[in-house]
């Protein structure tokens, strides 16, 4: 038998950052999937299949599952096994050999955690395959277990839950403090509002570069300070801190700490049906990565300054940042005429065109149809 499961991108409305902080973040599932289909293998191997250009079939023994250390696997095969590997380890025993074919219309690189999507799509196919006993949260637990472990990319546990948790025409407010989440209605459409996914072209790497730096960065913060997280600042402490960190620390701090107050504020007004009030916070959520967190690229503010300029209501980087895609709040009625004109926008300012299209909250897992 085969069991074939999808599970969506990630797009992070507001909240970027704040997850390893202990903080509060408001992402959606996006309506692109990835799907897996697995079966029991009649040897003693896993073998996974992609339908990506390049990503040709990569097998290992059967026999890593048993390992307290995953096995060295070579890009973007290292998601599923070690997927696997990170559910092996919770359910010892229960996972045999198998094989999984994967299909995907997530772009990859651009922020929408194309990574977690194929991490939640093989841990719910494997878990119905092999009857796991295993809830949405510990599913959760184990992709970020694979990430950090055995992709070496030190990310936090965002995207695993925003892509369990998605729920259509939803956010998904999750308190990083405790894990506590809950559904918020975005009220988009009543609103007359859409989500313009802009790609930059310029690509990213979590498992590089200077997202470990910021959450280095901030860890040194934390340790200065004496805290557990900085979920314990608030706005009102920041004067009083500063004069204790580097300057670039307390940069990262501030954009930390700002930034769950406006994910708390925009939460507060969706929930109160107001959608079309959020937009201002959306771009000073981008003006702090910007100039605090310094996360940003040249092409993604251009994108945000000419959709703001077009007549957006907000727009912001999202995601790891250092490349990827930004996002823009539009009328869904004037949303082709504002992407003709960020893209005009982007390319007067020397960039390449942005890839654009409108985007949509997307439930999470699910069971397909059996192919064939």
């Amino acid at each position: 038998m085969s069991t074939t499961w999808s599970a969506p991108g990630r797009v992070t409305l507001i909240g970027d950052h704040t997850d390893y902080n202990a903080g509060l973040s408001l992402p959606f599932g996006l309506d692109r999937r990835t799907s897996v289909t697995v079966r029991r293998a009649d040897e003693p191997i896993l073998r996974v299949r992609s339908d990506s250009p390049g990503a040709g079939p990569v097998s290992v023994p059967a026999r890593v599952l048993e390992l307290p250390e995953p096995p060295a696997v070579d890009g973007w095969a290292a998601y599923p096994i070690g997927m696997a590997w990170a559910l092996a380890q919770a359910v010892p025993g229960a996972i045999g050999p198998f094989e999984a074919t994967v299909t995907s219309d997530v772009p990859v690189g651009i922020g929408v955690s194309s990574s977690a999507a194929l991490e939640m799509a093989v841990g719910t196919a494997l878990a119905e395959l092999f009857g796991l006993d295993l809830g949405p949260a510990e599913l959760a637990a184990a992709g970020q277990r694979a990430e950090n472990v055995a992709v070496g990319a030190p990310t936090g546990i965002l995207d695993q839950t925003a892509v369990m948790f998605a729920r259509r025409d939803h956010g998904v407010l999750i308190d990083f403090a405790d894990l506590a989440r809950r559904a918020v209605p975005l009220g988009l459409a009543a609103a007359g509002l859409g989500v313009l996914i802009i790609d930059s072209g310029t690509r990213h790497e979590h498992g590089t570069g200077g997202y470990g730096q910021r959450r280095a960065e901030c860890a040194e913060a934390t340790s200065v300070l004496g805290l557990t997280s900085l979920r314990e600042l608030g706005v009102d402490d920041l004067d009083r801190v500063r004069p204790r960190l580097a300057p670039n620390v307390f940069r990262r701090v501030r954009h930390v700490v700002t930034e769950n107050a406006r994910t708390a504020r925009v939460t507060e007004l969706l929930d109160a049906g107001r959608a079309a009030e959020i937009g201002d916070l959306l771009t000073a959520s981008h003006a702090s990565m910007r100039d605090d967190f310094e996360n940003s690229v040249p092409a993604i503010d251009a994108a945000v300054a000419a959709a703001v300029d077009a007549g957006a209501l907000g727009a912001r980087l999202f995601g790891g940042g250092f490349g990827g895609a930004c996002l823009a709040l539009v009328p869904t009625d004037r949303a082709e005429q504002l992407a003709a004109a960020i893209t005009a926008g982007v390319v007067a300012g020397g960039h390449p065109d942005p890839v654009i299209r409108l985007a949509a909250a997307a439930d999470g897992p699910r069971r397909e149809p059996d192919p064939g």
